[in-house]
């Protein structure tokens, strides 16, 4: 029996081949992305989860409440790891690690010496660190490494990348940023794709105190915070994270005082949360896995309706088979799954062809999406489990309701030729199945419309301040003699205009903040200043205006400083009345007056809102030159400061950015979202469309005389051709009506993430439903023209 169903499947699926075509050219698409959809999300879900112990491992963050004031951020001052381990006793282990990102790494001892910049950097980390958070040695002792100083550790990938061989690695020496030596004491297995560490190079934390003293001043460093300073946690079995914030409390009421014992609050954050927290250093919001997630019900939904569509559409012109399979005895179940086992064959072609795409497609998403999933059927048994069920849900979906239709038909009546369209259940389904199909294509055009339009005021509104032919190269010396003689040489060359040197630009992804004195008050203020370190020529080279006072005079210390208006109004002040006013950042004890504003201009992305800030000079935090340069000469101009920079700094690795590409890096991961919703939201209108042509097909077929007797009776082309698109206007316009709250409410929703936005206006609307009547309309002309064009006599002799 099972045997003879596929046979006579096989013959009905090749003898209609273009209902076949459509139906696994649909299912395959939304099969496809919804394995890939699938794999995104999974990839997302299982970030540190390999660890043990890990629903006992914490990570302590910060935040600051005062007054309407909130912040949040990933990192501590680093005297707190100390105390939670010698004052508390809710941890088992506790860990700090303070990491540097794009340090210079250089192998002094070898026959050439070599130079590495390395992007992702170093980290300095307390032994217990690799007891608490399961990154494998695969050479070195666990119980010693990192427990001397000057000892380092380093990936697999690394050695070889240095030494040629996780051998050759094992007690070599490198050096960090041309200062300290570092003995390889292990080597750390290749970090897994899922883990938001990705420092390769680990060192011993007593060695901090030769980097930054600052940091590694237990006892005078508890008032500044560096982002990727951070301390983990194991606790004790049986304690509660409310166990352990209490005794962080009691680290706050020990160590400040007044109101910043009040505003300032540590906790523990679970380990699971780190990927996904967007309060702290998490670039993955959940919400967005949630909104793919639906997005692959969407493509599967669109493509199980394809297939209903044209399996009733098609149902008429296997009348005469069903009665006379019921007239020799079939019964009705027999038949329904006769139907089912069609759907299988074409889900299960479906599925194979799905399954491969996805498997080719996955290297252009990770390029896309900048990650590293992998996506293999036999050694994922997730995945093992997912697409049976998937499968299953697509036959039974797609194959149930018309099995039904065609198992119902009565014999009498379908052997006379008698079947009507209420004998196939009327077409009230089919309608409201391609307004579902369009509703959700309009949703998701709604949604890449505003998208892309916040993506283009956020790359192209004015942000204060110049950050066209800006280009950024580092400064890793900053002894006055080399800065001078660098700045001496750049500026002689032709094309460029300005040179400043500073931290950062004045939207940056890096920033310090400090709290804010006024004039001889004991008490900070209810915020924090962002500090921006830079020269004389910052306010020139960058654009920033000044609206009162003037620019600082110039100086390699502190001696004045210029703020911005968030920072006056946040004072309760006009510009000119801050003029001359003492403030301090940094500490009380740094008390200068300040001498001009600056009109407001965004230092973050869109995201956030703007900061008070304080620019100030301090040649020792200078970490960068900024130059503006005249494009035209770009060819020149470039090379020849790459010439200069390694002629001055020989022991170092160049580098160069523009300040537009650093901006546009803020909304990395909003563009990446658009990309793959502008991609599914192609998918999802192809499907729409051939979910369209199923429910022309099946109008052709229902009014064939009809059309027929029109003809004969003298109606047009258009005559015609407007009975179908009369029809699918209007269900067009009924989705529209669906999708058009929904989209709206779902993009204030995504657009409540960004402080500076754009208003969702009706234009979007407008434009939303034009595309889908073109599209639709193209899609129905086709078939509807057929119908249109055919001779009226072969249709009224059509049974």
């Amino acid at each position: 029996m099972l045997k003879n169903y596929f046979k006579i499947a096989w013959r009905n699926l090749t003898r209609n081949r273009a209902f076949t075509i459509i139906n696994v050219l649909g299912l395959t698409l939304g099969v496809a992305c919804c394995i890939l959809i699938y794999t995104l999300i999974m990839h997302h879900l299982s970030f540190d989860n390999f660890h043990n112990n890990k629903d006992r491992i914490y990570r302590v963050v910060s935040e600051y409440h005062d007054g309407d004031e909130s912040g949040y951020n990933q990192g501590l001052t680093s005297p707190v790891g100390k105390a939670i381990r010698n004052t508390t006793t809710f941890a088992e282990q506790v860990a700090r690690v303070i990491s540097f990102d794009n340090e210079l790494i250089s192998l002094p001892k070898e026959k050439e010496v070599k130079k590495f910049q390395e992007p992702r950097g170093i980290a300095f980390a307390e032994p217990s660190f690799f007891s608490i958070l399961n990154y494998p040695l695969v050479m070195g002792n666990q119980n010693t490494i990192l427990s001397s100083p000057n000892a380092a550790v380093i990936t697999q990938k690394l050695a070889k990348k240095y030494f040629g061989s996780e051998e050759a690695a094992m007690n070599k020496t490198i050096r960090i940023e041309n200062k300290t030596d570092f003995i390889i004491t292990g080597i750390l297995k290749d970090l897994p794709n899922n883990t938001d560490r990705h420092q390769e190079i680990y060192v011993s934390y007593a060695n901090l105190k030769d980097y930054s003293e600052w940091m590694a001043d237990d006892a005078n460093s508890w008032q500044g915070t560096y982002s990727e300073c951070h301390c983990f946690v194991l606790l004790k079995k049986g304690i509660t994270p409310a166990v352990a914030n209490a005794a962080l409390a009691g680290i706050v009421a020990n160590h400040y005082n007044g109101r910043e014992a009040k505003a300032r609050k540590f906790t523990v954050q679970p380990l699971a949360d780190i990927h996904f927290d967007t309060k702290y250093d998490a670039n993955t919001d959940k919400k967005y896995l949630w909104a793919l997630a639906l997005i692959a019900v969407f493509l599967i939904t669109t493509a199980c309706v394809n297939f209903i569509n044209l399996a009733t559409a098609q149902a008429l012109n296997r009348a005469k088979e069903i009665g006379i399979r019921k007239v020799l005895g079939s019964m009705r179940s027999q038949l329904f799954w006769q139907f089912i086992v069609e759907t299988l064959i074409i889900t299960l072609f479906a599925f194979c062809l799905a399954y491969w795409i996805a498997k080719t497609t996955v290297p252009y998403l990770n390029n896309l999406l900048h990650v590293e999933m992998e996506l293999t059927f036999f050694n994922n048994y997730k995945l093992l489990l997912f697409l049976p069920l998937l499968l299953l849900i697509v036959v039974f979906l797609s194959g149930s309701y018309p099995g039904l239709v065609l198992a119902r038909f009565q014999p009498a009546l379908a052997l006379k030729s008698k079947l009507s369209q209420k004998h196939i259940g009327g077409f009230s389904l089919r309608r409201i199945l391609v307004i579902t199909q369009f509703a959700i294509s309009q949703m998701l055009i709604i949604g890449a419309i505003v998208i892309a339009s916040q993506m283009h005021y956020s790359q192209n509104a004015d942000m204060g301040f110049t950050k066209d032919a800006i280009v950024v190269v580092p400064v890793p010396d900053t002894t006055k003699i080399k800065m001078s003689n660098m700045r001496d040489r750049l500026s002689s060359l032709a094309g460029v205009e300005k040179i400043s040197y500073c931290f950062q630009p004045p939207a940056a992804d890096r920033n310090n903040s400090s709290a804010a004195f006024f004039n001889n008050n004991p008490e900070p203020e209810h915020w924090s200043a962002n500090q921006k370190n830079a020269d004389e020529n910052y306010l020139s080279t960058f654009g920033l205006k000044l609206i009162a006072g003037r620019n600082f005079m110039p100086s390699d210390t502190t001696r004045e400083y210029v703020v911005n208006e968030t920072f006056v109004k946040n004072l309760g002040l006009q510009p000119k009345d801050i003029i001359g006013k003492n403030i301090s950042v940094n500490g009380p004890n740094h008390k200068f007056p300040v001498v001009g504003v600056v009109k407001d201009f965004y230092n973050h992305s869109f995201h956030n809102k703007i900061e008070p800030l304080v620019i100030y000079p301090d040649y020792g935090r200078y970490i960068a030159s900024a130059i503006k340069i005249n494009m035209n000469n770009i060819k020149t101009i470039l090379p020849a400061i790459e010439k200069i920079w390694n002629e001055e700094y020989p022991d170092y690795v160049y580098s160069h950015e523009f300040v537009d590409d650093k901006v546009n890096s803020f909304y990395e991961t909003d563009v990446m979202m658009l990309r793959l919703i502008q991609i599914f939201t192609g998918i999802a209108v192809f499907i729409g469309c051939l979910g369209l042509y199923g429910l022309v097909s099946f109008m052709a077929v229902r009014k064939t005389k009809e059309i027929g007797v029109r003809k004969v009776l003298g109606a047009s082309v258009p005559n015609i051709l407007w009975i179908f698109g009369k029809e699918f206007s209007k269900l067009l316009l009924i989705a529209f009506v669906i999708a058009a709250p929904i989209g709206w409410w779902a993009m204030h929703k995504y657009l409540d993430d960004f402080v500076y936005r754009i208003n969702i206006g009706a234009g979007i609307f407008i434009l939303s439903i034009l595309a889908t009547l073109i599209i639709a309309a193209i899609t129905v002309g086709y078939r509807s023209a057929r119908a249109a064009l055919a001779n009226p006599a072969t249709s009224l002799r059509t049974e």
